[in-house]
């Protein structure tokens, strides 16, 4: 079994500004960064992992330094498939103005349909891409693997380990700046299970939109 624990990145000057991100975005805010050394801190003292993943975007990047910084060099896998949903043109946009020009598309993302936000991704794009990307760590038979992400890819993750139906992400609380979620995972994830949702490592949570 392959214990993948994902670290969801630390709060960035748009998740403060109340912003969608998407796949554009900035880096970490000061409270981000803040709450990126404290988690830092909470891994060290859970032990060693054998391999570190990460998407490539910003947020990501500035969040796993502190870990980086009190390591020995320890190499870091780059994989684009840990990206956050790619939200189009909301990118950037303020929830208010969103909700403001286009009600219904929110509507019925609140209700559970996997619409593509801003003409991006859906759901299930991100269900398929964030599963073969764990596919792959399970297969290469790491017993504990960490992943710095965004706060889609560890709803989709959780989501299919849940057998939740599609659309079903929607049913689960966002996961907050720098918390935990710890899936165990076997080599054909024919045997999955959720461990810990949403666990904090750090005080001053910062935002719970996933995006």
């Amino acid at each position: 079994m392959t214990e993948l624990v994902m670290l969801r990145h630390g709060e960035s000057l748009w998740n403060a500004e109340d912003r969608y991100q998407g796949q554009q975005g900035t880096g970490l805010s000061p409270l981000g960064h803040q709450q990126a050394k404290q988690a830092a801190e909470y891994l060290l003292a859970t032990g060693p992992f054998d391999q570190i993943v990460a998407s490539d975007l910003q947020r990501v990047t500035e969040t796993l330094q502190p870990y980086v910084d009190s390591q020995d060099r320890p190499q870091v896998l780059i994989d684009k498939r840990w990206r956050e949903i790619d939200v189009g043109t909301w990118g950037g946009r303020t929830f208010a103005d969103v909700l403001a020009e286009e009600p219904d598309v929110v509507a019925a993302f609140a209700r559970g349909e996997d619409v593509a936000r801003g003409g991006g991704e859906t759901f299930a794009q991100l269900r398929e891409r964030v599963w073969d990307a764990i596919r792959d760590i399970a297969g290469a038979g790491a017993h504990r693997v960490l992943v710095v992400t965004h706060g889609g890819p560890i709803r989709v993750a959780t989501a299919s380990t849940l057998r939740l139906p599609p659309g079903g992400e929607v049913t689960l609380d966002p996961p907050v700046n720098c918390s935990l979620t710890t899936l165990q995972v076997d080599d054909l994830l024919a045997v999955t299970t959720l461990t810990a949702y949403n666990a904090p490592t750090s005080t001053g949570a910062g935002s719970g939109e996933a995006s």
